[in-house]
């Protein structure tokens, strides 16, 4: 049961969307300006730096709440983290606020993965930052970041249990990137200069 309750709590705390939030800040309504995703790549393209910088950080901010809460409530328990991470993705993802829209997932799974990956997370974060500023696409960093999950956390002997997880982070990531994807080979995609 107690894994059941740590999803639980990790889903609440992922359907928390800033980007909704901060977006009604500015008067915008997220849902309806740019790309019509609530995350922090379509508030910075409709908002600006400042605020899409915000929006990841408290995403972000969330993965790692989301990780770390369980294991200050049962320490040792090497699922809850996990429980947690996942619970507070899916909430991300598909917001129970927000009638099961959400966003892609990138900044929580990060967040997730500096707590429970720290190497794992470390070389996905210079993947991202090398691919963006060599391509400047938001959507293909993401990309390339994902499929180095699974990679990386067999090259860095993680447990079976998280390499299980980084598949699983991966195979979220390039669901909710689909029609990134589809851009991405016709030439259409969202490009930032």
């Amino acid at each position: 049961m107690k894994f059941f309750y740590v999803l639980l709590m990790g889903y609440i705390i992922g359907s928390i969307s800033f980007a909704v939030l901060v977006g009604r800040i500015y008067g915008v309504n997220i849902l309806k300006a740019g790309s019509g995703n609530p995350g922090a790549t379509n508030i910075k393209r409709v908002l600006g730096k400042g605020p899409g910088n915000v929006v990841f950080a408290l995403d972000f901010g969330k993965g790692i709440a989301a990780t770390v809460l369980p294991s200050l409530w049962m320490p040792g328990v090497e699922m809850l983290p996990i429980c947690g991470l996942l619970g507070c993705l899916l909430g991300h993802n598909y917001s129970l606020f927000l009638k099961f829209r959400g966003g892609k997932g990138v900044a929580v799974t990060v967040g997730g993965l500096l707590v429970l990956m720290p190497f794992v997370f470390g070389l996905g974060a210079a993947i991202w930052i090398s691919s963006f500023y060599a391509f400047r696409y938001v959507s293909l960093a993401s990309i390339l970041l994902g499929l180095s999950l699974p990679i990386s956390s067999y090259c860095f002997n993680e447990s079976t249990l998280n390499r299980v997880v980084a598949l699983l982070l991966c195979l979220s990531i390039l669901i909710k990137h689909r029609s990134n994807i589809v851009r991405l080979f016709k030439g259409t995609e969202h490009r930032f200069k």
